[in-house]
């Protein structure tokens, strides 16, 4: 449910900088018209609508929102979206010296930005990672009880009939508790393997790799494509780039920020 109206006094008085500047600069749109979303009772600041012109904000510490999107004003805040090769470690350093995620984000890294890796792949593992220095929304998207849901294509052995999709759908137990997928279904098939889609938002090591094996389809390559509503897409591996406004918002949107 959207907030109460805001009452017509600036948020920090004098001080702060315009609402309408601050939604310009963030992407949203001109100035012209974020003045005229926030005639239409469309922005929310602090959880409450905003009803008139002048309102001044702080940058660093407003949540602001755009039809209840939230949009992210602060220029210190990162959200990157890597394709890790298979080989690499999901790790920021590796003792051993062998690659890893943190050579792909070294210079980031020097210059003091400290960036956190939305959940791992093992090595042999290629696809989506989130790179991102707000900690509490790589918590959240880690977190099962926020049901943040992770897609992987999957390169199985054999041919798989339909009483995997229903095992699948029913629930299995592993040697760590039972799982449960939320979407699984056969892409194409072959005369010895199959290539799956599999969905679902368990986070434990090697989950998707043991729950096929588990159900007679050892796993031969594994990609995850997608977390949350954040798309692999075409990205290259091992090129990185940052989320667009509208991945970002989704994001904070999926796990209540």
């Amino acid at each position: 449910m959207r907030g109460a109206a805001l009452p017509d006094t600036a948020a920090y008085g004098e001080e702060g900088v315009r609402l309408q500047k601050v939604l310009a600069q963030a992407g949203v749109a001109s100035r012209r018209v974020c003045e005229q979303m926030i005639d239409k009772r469309r922005v929310e600041v602090n959880g409450k609508i905003v009803t008139t012109q002048g309102m001044r904000i702080d940058p660093s510490t407003a949540v602001v929102k755009v039809d209840g999107m939230r949009v992210m004003i602060t220029e210190e805040l990162v959200h990157l979206a890597l394709n890790k090769p298979r080989g690499w470690q999901s790790t920021m350093l590796d003792e051993l010296g062998r690659p890893c995620v943190g050579d792909l984000v070294a210079e980031r890294i020097a210059s003091g930005q400290r960036l956190f890796h939305v959940g791992r792949l093992d090595a042999e593992t290629e696809g989506l990672l989130l790179l991102t220095n707000d900690g509490e929304l790589a918590h959240r998207l880690m977190h099962p009880s926020y049901k943040v849901q992770k897609t992987y294509l999957a390169d199985v052995e054999g041919v798989v009939r339909r009483s995997v999709d229903r095992a699948l759908a029913a629930g299995v137990t592993l040697d760590d508790g039972p799982v449960r997928v939320d979407a699984f279904s056969v892409v194409d098939a072959f005369d010895k393997s199959t290539l799956v889609k599999i969905v679902l938002h368990e986070g434990r090591k090697h989950i998707v790799r043991r729950l096929l094996e588990h159900v007679g389809h050892p796993v031969t390559r594994l990609v995850r494509t997608q977390i949350g509503s954040v798309h692999l897409g075409d990205q290259r591996p091992g090129t990185i780039r940052a989320l667009n406004r509208q991945e970002v918002g989704a994001l904070y949107k999926e796990v209540g920020l």
